[in-house]
């Protein structure tokens, strides 16, 4: 009997996590601490299954081990050697996307989806040759391909504005829609799941699909876009990083707002007061009818 589609947040935060290992910011300072209106959270990252049993992992994060550790769905059920971890998708080649992949280096069987782009940049770092070839099948999926990772699970991609990883970028990055930034819908039983952690924009045909979906996981990074500038903890606005701001009248909250979906923030920067439970920010985005995703939070559909 086929179950129901169901996604564990595994991480919810922005690159570097919550708090960030060497920042100060106004919201990091509450973490450091301890303050209860704040809870950390790890690198971004959902595990979604149908039965529990076997699960697939969109991006591996930095912090995979810590977020297996905290999941008692993803840790082994079998001697010697077992992981319900059956395949990972990676949505882009950054860092925080997929260096977790190394974890997942100790001779266990799982499939690796991505763009033909993403795999060429992961393969370009000889450090994932540790994970053989004989282990791990290295699947290359098209935009708008349908395909299916796990038995009842219909995974499609499509390209989302963005711009190249960190280390690729250049002086000047161009921001567009490629292949090295994807969103990603998953589709169970006619229930819809679309999880988007990085966008510089909304485009009609990503709305269109929007509007589909039952639940929507979307880029939360900064609350506005000089955050990073104003808080004096960066020099680049959150579009020139390819990520649109929640606030504004082109941000994520206005530009979402008709959708009837669930609608959760996810990917959510340091910096970002939505992180501060009762803050004006929080409230703000709250109030609109959307949530502010964290680690362990589970989404049935």
């Amino acid at each position: 009997m086929m179950g129901r589609l169901t996604a564990l947040v595994l991480g919810a935060a922005a690159g570097g996590g919550f708090p960030q290992w060497n920042c100060r910011c106004p919201v990091c300072a509450l973490a450091w601490a301890g303050d209860p209106r704040v809870t950390p959270r790890t690198q971004a990252s959902i595990a979604v299954s149908i039965d529990g049993e076997r699960w697939l992992l969109c991006n591996a994060s930095p912090d995979l081990r810590s977020q297996i550790l905290s999941h008692v769905a993803l840790q082994p059920k079998i001697p010697l050697r077992h992981s319900p971890i059956a395949a990972v998708l990676l949505t882009g080649a950054e860092i925080d996307q997929c260096s977790g992949l190394l974890t997942l280096r100790e001779r266990q069987p799982f499939r690796l989806y991505a763009t033909a782009a993403t795999h060429a940049a992961v393969a370009d770092n000889p450090m994932f040759s540790a994970l053989r070839r004989d282990d791990v099948t290295r699947c290359a999926v098209s935009i708008g391909e349908s395909f299916t990772p796990l038995d009842d699970m219909a995974v499609e991609i499509f390209t989302v504005p963005g711009k190249m990883p960190l280390y690729l970028e250049g002086e000047n990055p161009q921001i567009g829609e490629s292949a090295v930034n994807i969103g990603v819908e998953i589709e169970s039983a006619g229930k819809r799941l679309v999880f988007i952690p990085g966008a510089a924009a909304v485009t009609p045909a990503m709305h269109e699909r929007l509007s589909r979906a039952d639940v929507v996981l979307f880029d939360g990074t900064l609350f506005s876009d000089d955050e990073m500038i104003a808080s004096g903890t960066g020099s680049k606005t959150g579009m020139r990083m390819g990520h649109m701001p929640i606030d504004g009248d082109s941000g994520s909250l206005a530009t979402l707002s008709s959708l009837a979906a669930r609608r959760i923030f996810i990917h959510i920067n340091n910096t970002n007061p939505i992180l501060i439970d009762g803050s004006a920010e929080r409230c703000c985005v709250e109030d609109a009818g959307f949530e502010v995703a964290y680690d362990g939070m589970e989404i049935v559909l």
